[in-house]
């Protein structure tokens, strides 16, 4: 039988509560860190709203040489190619001198997107609770305080049934190697288990943002998929290259998971492509 962990991650008013913070960001990332803070605004000058850090290195559990830099940079405008091109050249140069970090990964939109009505409840939500301020205005000060309800998991990830096709299709084209397949399992799982997650966590009444944790609070509403969640919560962080794993994931877990979650909160709002 599946325990149910104790809600984390809201405050005493039962609001989200953000997590993550430059205090967090353990020694050996701090040098990363600063070069981000100091070459962004070199890169995009005036044009650069603000930036921030997201995922492991701000809350402090980032693993040395496995870990990857996850930034999301707002501009005042909305971005053009040059403008993509530009951060993926910086995250290639700050993976190649940093060994700490395994890639980096960098969400780039408008201010006005992420202010946006649309992406409310998705993209603000992501910069005003799941990211950390490095740079510029911090732009929570313009977004609500949000609770863990059944619209905010309609549009964070109520889109899965939209993204199992694109998934069939980078795994048709993926090299038939084990070490191309690694990061789409890698990537895949930790959809998988966080979209699992949202979808009970208006029942939970919590967040979290541990993979693991996740799949246990999952498995204690649906004990029958417990197990295959735990399994993609192992991969997430340690990937295998199987492609029966990929296989189970578009055939069997993704589906499931997209109707059940249809189900029970409905259908994201469509964006614009």
């Amino acid at each position: 039988m599946t325990v149910l962990p104790a809600p984390t991650g809201l405050d005493a008013q039962g609001l989200l509560a953000r997590e993550g913070s430059l205090a967090r960001v353990q020694p050996a990332f701090r040098p990363v860190v600063a070069a981000v803070r100091d070459r962004l605004p070199a890169v995009f000058g005036a044009r650069l709203h603000s930036a921030y850090l997201y995922g492991s290195i701000p809350r402090g559990t980032a693993r040395v040489g496995r870990s990857d830099l996850d930034l999301l940079i707002a501009l005042r405008e909305e971005p053009a190619d040059a403008d993509r091109a530009a951060v993926q050249a910086l995250g290639e140069a700050l993976d190649q001198e940093f060994r700490q970090i395994d890639g980096v990964g960098t969400l780039l939109c408008g201010r006005e997107r992420l202010l946006s009505d649309l992406e409310r409840y998705d993209l603000g939500w992501f910069v005003a609770c799941l990211c950390t301020p490095l740079l510029g205005e911090d732009l929570a000060a313009h977004l609500p305080r949000y609770r863990p309800d059944s619209l905010l998991a309609r549009e964070t990830n109520g889109d899965l049934g939209r993204w199992l096709p694109r998934w069939r299709e980078r795994i048709a084209r993926a090299e038939d190697t084990e070490e191309a397949r690694r990061p789409l399992v890698r990537f895949m799982s930790r959809h998988l288990v966080r979209t699992a997650f949202t979808l009970v966590m208006p029942r939970w009444q919590g967040w979290t943002s541990d993979l693991r944790e996740m799949a246990e609070v999952f498995g204690a509403y649906y004990p029958e998929r417990a197990a295959k969640l735990r399994t993609a919560a192992a991969y997430g962080y340690e990937p295998v290259g199987d492609p029966q794993v990929l296989r189970s994931y578009v055939d069997d877990l993704g589906p499931w998971l997209a109707a059940e979650y249809a189900r029970v909160h409905g259908v994201k709002a469509p964006r614009p492509d």
